[in-house]
């Protein structure tokens, strides 16, 4: 059988976390929480569970939590949507992700992405029939070449996708960036697809730039959000995408046949988390940053460079002072001979990369972390 995804092989995520799990290593690799998910959550969702909602919540998910999400993205983003019209809850981010590109892209179109570039980016414009054209960002800013992107322009290109706070690079898009996206848009009339999931944890009192904020961008846009990532969940695979009407509906034709629906009992207790607990949303920045800021500190005295962490829960290591092996190698040195799982940039390269760089997750418990500092500090 010829295969629709010839060169797709097993993630970098699940290689990591399996040798993570053989040689008993500390796991800052794939990108879960070490901690548990709130109690409050927890107990919603066994009450609704136990109450009997079991069964099929509708499509485009339970409007109390449509409702919610706007109420949030009213808050946070001083952006009013009308969210029974605009939101579809989906399974996952990565559901939105794929659904999004499937109803816009067509063969022959292609679609600009950013590397490095979470993986599920081009399976899904080529299961669509379509090409990603690849733009590489580089250690150690990850600053976007917007002469470039607009060189890259062409009567084929469809949409462009973007991811802020970003994973891996754990930069952020700013004023000026998303001014180029805009002008880039408006003139070529792109889609735009949105990567959010990360949109709550940026730091140093730097607001998350969203593209809800601005009315033009979002007229063309699919916007992806996370609960899994807001509500330390990522094994409820809970997500939702908001886009204009016109959007919407092409969306929602094509998700109704991808999951139909999403686990109604956590919509029921996501919407009562969001009703009644909205200081976890707001203080996650500040959870999270303090994380971020004990790794940065037990590692003060190592070998590694460690490169600016504006957003998400992953920090960045140039390594180049410790070893000149490629960074594939050295994070399977890492976790065979020093019992640390890490993650290789260049895996999230379409050509690779000679960065000699490496991703840390640092949402785990400040034990764990120090720990794992201790054992980098040796090299």
């Amino acid at each position: 059988m010829q295969s629709k995804l010839p060169i797709v092989a097993t993630s970098i995520f699940s290689k990591m976390t399996g040798l993570a799990n053989q040689y008993a290593a500390i796991n800052l690799s794939q990108g879960f929480p070490e901690f548990d998910t709130p109690e409050q959550l927890k107990s919603k969702l066994a009450y609704y569970s136990s109450e009997g909602f079991n069964q099929y919540s509708p499509s485009v998910g339970i409007k109390p939590l449509q409702l919610q999400i706007g109420e949030l993205v009213k808050r946070r983003y001083h952006t009013k949507i009308d969210a029974e019209q605009m939101v579809t809850i989906t399974s996952g981010a990565t559901e939105a992700l794929f659904v999004a590109i499937q109803a816009i892209i067509h063969p022959g179109d292609e679609v600009i992405v950013f590397d490095p570039a979470y993986d599920s980016y081009q399976p899904a414009i080529e299961l669509a029939g379509g090409k990603a054209v690849h733009v590489a960002t580089h250690a150690p800013d990850y600053a976007i070449n917007w002469s470039q992107v607009h060189q890259l322009m062409s009567e084929k290109t469809r949409a462009i996708v973007i991811n802020t706070p970003h994973n891996p690079s754990a930069k952020t898009l700013k004023l000026a960036d998303l001014t180029q996206l805009k002008k880039l848009v408006m003139q070529y009339e792109l889609y735009l697809i949105s990567d959010e999931v990360y949109e709550h944890i940026t730091f140093d009192n730097q607001p998350h730039l969203s593209v809800l904020r601005d009315p033009e961008l979002l007229s063309r846009s699919f916007v992806v959000s996370s609960f899994g990532k807001t509500f330390h969940c990522t094994g409820w695979k809970m997500g939702y995408c908001i886009a204009p009407t016109h959007l919407t509906d092409e969306f929602r034709k094509i998700h109704q046949y991808v999951t139909f629906s999403s686990f109604t009992p956590a919509q029921l207790a996501l919407t009562d988390m969001l009703a009644e607990q909205g200081q976890h949303v707001d203080g996650l920045a500040q959870f999270y940053q303090i994380k971020r800021d004990c790794l940065i500190d037990a590692l003060s005295t190592s070998r590694f460079h460690v490169l600016p962490s504006e957003g998400t829960y992953f920090l960045l290591l140039d390594y180049s002072e410790i070893s000149s092996l490629d960074d594939v190698a050295f994070c399977e040195y890492l976790v065979k001979e020093v019992g640390i799982a890490a993650i290789p940039l260049s895996v999230f390269y379409a050509q690779g990369s000679s960065d000699k760089v490496i991703r840390l997750c640092f949402a785990k418990e400040t034990a764990t972390l120090l720990i794992a500092a201790e054992k980098l500090c040796q090299l």
